[in-house]
């Protein structure tokens, strides 16, 4: 006998076509009404994966998609076979896309965020965290992804920055910790530094061009290649190399800078590529790591000619105020006009930029604080690569990648200067660079400055507190430990049963920055 599928189905009313909001709404909601996600702690085997958090400014994308997908086949898996599954999701506060976003708003209501104070601006930080903040959260539950909802974590939570906070001075304490004035990726529209990560390298093509350097008392030229005439004001030397026959009648003489007529040595240094441009090197210390590494060796003087927003400042003469590109389009000019600059050519190199707000990277000398990487990068090496190593990545590949970045790793610069994030909790209490507390409060700094300064009458309103914030990843870093509170309080049952966790699924980007079975100081 013939059977009629169509009807089969019409009289079994099973729609034809399959009704995703039907089906997938009825049945998320009923796993959520009978709270099937949520785990405590018990007598089962533990298994625990904490989403790397996501940033709060954002909507998934196909990465996301991935990512979580298979962080729910792994917990769905683990729950069949009897484990206490426990799959914590949440947030990061991602200081610069979010005070990019506030600002943005700000300017929209005629509102200059320099005009408000730091709580002001944080009322509307928070304001639009509210409205947006959890868009993907919800879009996580309309994939289907079974996380422990309860836990919900964000890294701005007074929970979760309280332990930013106790870790900062520890590690200060520890001696780990410290404030120094480095050369920095400078964001000038963000007007921040920002990690090497959040710098994305461009090819581009621009100019190279050819200027003429006096030799002092001589008729004598040098003629010297540069993609950034604009910087000449912060030439500090000429660098040749000591093996270049060319230049060795110049052993020792002095130079002439352009237009701004400042007498600079002509220095030796093998550093110097013989093969490019004309051979011979300008050296600016305040505007390039390489320069700078060039200065410090041969002790020259540094000249910082821009101001935050990369304008020319005072050092700049008649081009002060200047954007950065409009100077070095000016600068040409003139030099040009006076017969400095003898020709351009076409070049192409790789320019940085930031990965939250687009501007050309500056690289600018600044005092920030910065977090010793070596005795932190041992442990986790061999945590990874060890003979008895705990963790294991897959592919097996980015062990090789792993390596590298670990064994090669400088040390952190952990401060950026926001208003949107942890406050650095270092407290001064004089005119000196060096004339600070670390504390976890303002009680705890004013003990602490009274002792240093042997001052028992100050008071907490003789202290001001840093200005700058920490990079978000100073919290992301602690994720794995704070989401169950073990770093306020490290006996707690659930930092005992749920970590270290079992599975970190993410990009090659992030591989190293959560989980693992050693503590946040690797001591």
């Amino acid at each position: 006998m013939l059977i009629n599928i169509q009807k089969l189905f019409q009289s079994m009313s099973i729609p034809s076509k399959y009704d995703a909001k039907q089906v997938e709404n009825k049945w998320y909601d009923y796993w959520m009404t009978h709270n099937y996600f949520h785990s405590t702690p018990d007598e089962r085997e533990p298994y625990t994966i904490v989403i790397p958090p996501p940033n709060v400014t954002g909507v998934l994308h196909m990465g996301h998609m991935l990512n979580n997908t298979i962080q729910d086949v792994l917990i769905r898996r683990a729950r069949l076979q009897g484990k206490n599954a426990c799959w914590v999701p949440g947030t990061d506060h991602a200081s610069i896309a979010t005070e990019a976003k506030v600002v943005a708003k700000l300017k929209e209501q005629g509102i200059d965020k320099n005009d408000l104070t730091r709580d002001e601006f944080l009322v509307h930080a928070w304001e639009w965290t509210d409205e947006y903040g959890g868009v993907i959260l919800e879009q996580l539950k309309k994939l289907g992804c079974s996380c422990d909802w309860e836990r919900t974590k964000f890294t701005m939570d007074d929970d979760m920055s309280e332990a930013v906070i106790k870790v900062f001075v520890d590690l200060y304490e520890k001696g780990l910790i410290y404030r120094g004035y480095r050369m920095v990726n400078w964001d000038p529209e963000a007007k921040t530094t920002l990690s090497d990560e959040e710098v994305i390298h461009e090819e581009r093509q621009g100019l190279l061009y050819y200027l003429n350097y006096k030799i002092e008392g001589s008729d004598e030229v040098l003629t010297i290649a540069t993609t950034r005439p604009e910087t000449i004001f912060g030439d500090t030397a000429i660098c040749i190399n000591p093996t270049d026959e060319r230049f060795a009648h110049l052993k020792g003489k002095k130079a002439i800078v352009p237009i701004c007529g400042r007498v600079i040595p002509i220095i030796e240094d093998e550093y110097v590529d013989i093969e490019f441009g004309t051979g011979c090197l300008k050296v600016t210390p305040a505007h390039d790591e390489n320069d700078k590494g060039l200065g410090d060796k041969h002790q020259l003087e540094v000249i910082d000619i821009f101001n935050e927003d990369a304008s020319l400042n005072s050092f700049g003469l008649q081009f002060e105020g200047q954007d950065r590109f409009v100077a070095r389009k000016n600068v040409a000019a003139l030099l040009e006009d006076t017969g400095i600059l003898v020709k351009t050519e076409t070049h192409t190199n790789k320019v940085g930029t930031s990965e939250r707000t687009k501007a050309v990277i500056e690289p600018r000398l600044s005092d920030q604080w910065f977090l010793k990487m070596e005795d932190l990068a041992k442990p986790a090496i061999e945590a990874v690569l060890g003979e008895d190593s705990e963790i294991k990545l897959f592919p097996k590949k980015f062990e090789n990648t792993y390596r590298h970045w670990m064994e090669n790793i400088r040390d952190w610069n952990i401060s950026r200067q926001l208003l949107w994030g942890q406050q650095i909790p270092a407290y001064f209490y004089g005119d000196g660079k060096e004339d600070f507390v670390v504390a976890e409060s303002i009680e705890g700094a004013v003990e602490k400055a009274r002792v240093a300064t042997s001052n028992t009458e100050l008071q907490a309103s003789d202290l001001k507190q840093d200005t700058d914030a920490l990079d978000t990843w100073f919290s992301s870093w602690l994720w794995p430990m704070s989401v169950f509170d073990g770093i306020r309080n490290p006996e707690n049952e659930d930092i005992k049963y749920y970590y270290p966790t079992n599975d970190l699924v993410t990009g090659p980007r992030y591989f190293i920055l959560l989980g693992g079975s050693y503590d946040y100081c690797g001591l």
